[in-house]
């Protein structure tokens, strides 16, 4: 399965069936069996030659996207996010609503009706809206009911030197190198967990954790890169074209220090491109992991990605490459 195909299914947290469908499909045929948690999760198990290890390979199916919460008199849908969603990226932006897929587009108040102290902040949520070119309330509802999922209308394609553009990169990119590592062939045990719910609060990972009993978590993510505009070179958390990022720490984990060097030991010794990540921010499904049971030694492998949790983020292939060659190299070099 491409990465494109990945990335333009659909699939915010609690609502990532298609997702799900499409990762049981293309994992069947490359492991030894194929298994749905209570939670939705994905567990992919490969055994190993020796089997004197279990390593667990984790990246989140979810993606951000919104809600629908009510609407006014006149047709207009009123919506909350899901998942950490700036505002001020999702005005004017079209979106698909509901089942049926309905053309949508968020919508707010006309800068030349605002006043002059609404042009001085950003519009929260309570101030946008989803135009479906419904004429009341009841027809809006009629077709997007309560709880109805809104996703971003865009689609993922190649562009510029070596990169791509598209939603859902955060985590897409990491399904599509899990599925890569199930095709090879391993002395430890590799479980490959694709799991849901990352984007509001790592619940998936909690769950698929607790029952894999991994010695060692790696996890494989999308990740806020910091090198656009004016940013002193010293700020840039990571930078798209240096190389998969190699995380110490963030605002959820702290990763295992002798994993933490090992991986950039090994990159070093496979040429493999790698740069480590500069900012102890944000949080993932390591946390999860790190702290299941009676403890994973875990550590972050990420992509960077410009405009991350937008409708366009913007990642380098080439980095994509370096994390799956990392973690693949990790997987044949544990026995």
């Amino acid at each position: 399965m491409d990465l494109k195909t990945l990335c333009d299914l659909n699939g915010a947290s609690g609502d990532e069936r298609a997702v799900r469908r499409a990762l049981i499909d293309a994992a069947k045929p490359l492991c030894d069996s194929v298994r749905i948690d209570k939670m939705g999760n994905v567990i992919a198990f490969k055994k190993g030659k020796t089997g004197g290890r279990h390593l667990l390979f984790s990246a989140h199916m979810d993606e951000i996207g919104f809600i629908v919460t009510g609407a006014t008199e006149d047709g207009l849908l009123q919506f909350r996010p899901i998942g950490g969603v700036d505002p001020r990226v999702a005005v004017s932006k079209y979106v698909l609503v509901g089942e049926k897929q309905l053309k949508g587009v968020i919508g707010a108040l006309a800068i030349h009706l605002q006043s002059a102290e609404d042009r001085k902040k950003v519009l929260g949520f309570d101030s946008l809206y989803i135009d479906i070119g419904a004429a009341s309330k009841d027809e809006a509802l009629a077709d997007c009911p309560l709880g109805s999922y809104v996703y971003y209308d865009s689609v993922f394609e190649p562009f510029g030197d070596g990169c791509a553009v598209g939603k859902a990169l955060d985590d897409r990119v990491g399904c599509y190198n899990l599925l890569r590592i199930l095709k090879g062939t391993y002395g430890a045990d590799v479980t490959c967990a694709f799991v849901v719910q990352e984007e509001v609060g790592t619940r998936g990972a909690m769950g698929a954790g607790f029952a894999a009993q991994a010695d060692t978590a790696i996890v494989l993510e999308g990740t806020t890169a910091g090198d656009m505009g004016d940013v002193k070179k010293t700020s840039r958390v990571c930078e798209p074209g240096l190389g998969v990022a190699v995380s110490f720490m963030d605002n959820s984990s702290i990763a295992d220090r002798a994993l933490y060097k090992e991986l950039l030991a090994l990159a070093r010794e496979k040429q493999i491109p790698c740069q480590v990540k500069r900012a102890a921010t944000g949080g993932n499904d390591a946390g999860a992991y790190q702290r299941s049971k009676g403890g994973v030694r875990t550590c972050v492998l990420s992509v960077p990605c410009r405009y991350i949790h937008g409708p366009s983020s913007v990642i380098r292939l080439s980095d994509v490459e370096a994390q799956y060659f990392l973690a693949k190299a990790y997987a044949e070099e544990a026995k």
